[in-house]
């Protein structure tokens, strides 16, 4: 489980792709000691699990369910990575749950400045996500717990402040970008309940 507060960042410097399956190894400067290997990490959103310590080097393997998802079956060399560890008792929660399980991913369709904020337009492919999208509803983007600003048809808006821009990948997107989506948990719930 996660909050999506950001607060580091780690860059791609290995990548060992099979036809099904990914081993990915990240530079970041988050201290891990040996007694977490095993621990969920929220990476761009996807909580993996991490198998290898080296230094300041961690690494972790993606399945072929985690690569059809997310946005991970683009990753490059030197790309910037979002990370979070999983929440620990009495920790703060100032974001929103998230538990890593990416529903889906999105395109970056319009990217706009206004003061410092960027307003970012997104659409997601598979329109059976749409009932999930609620104006001012929360929702994970490359695991950053973010607000929708408002849903149209095909597509919806959030805005990023530059504290969040300052922390996170955000400020690499460009138009046509694929990011990572987890759509809110207890909407997920209650929709089905309610159904």
């Amino acid at each position: 489980m996660f909050n999506g507060i950001i607060y580091n960042t780690g860059k791609v410097i290995s990548l060992n792709k099979t036809k099904n399956s990914l081993f990915i190894g990240i530079l970041s400067n988050i201290t891990f000691k040996k007694k977490d290997l095993g621990s969920s990490i929220s990476c761009n959103g996807v909580c993996l699990t991490l198998v290898k310590i080296d230094k300041k080097k961690i690494y972790f393997y993606l399945s072929n369910e985690t690569l059809k998802r997310s946005n991970f079956k683009l990753v490059k060399i030197n790309q910037i990575i979002n990370l979070e560890k999983s929440l620990s008792y009495g920790k703060i929660i100032s974001g929103h749950y998230t538990q890593g399980h990416v529903d889906t991913v999105a395109k970056v369709n319009q990217i706009s400045v206004i003061d410092k904020t960027w307003l970012i337009r997104l659409k997601i492919f598979d329109k059976k996500f749409n009932k999930y999208l609620i104006e001012k509803g929360s929702i994970s983007i490359n695991g950053v717990s973010l607000t929708i600003s408002n849903t149209k048809k095909n597509y919806f808006n959030i805005n990023v402040i530059p504290h969040t821009l300052k922390l996170t990948n955000l400020k690499d997107l460009k138009k046509n970008d694929l990011v990572n989506v987890e759509l809110d948990i207890f909407g997920k719930y209650i929709y089905k309940y309610c159904s």
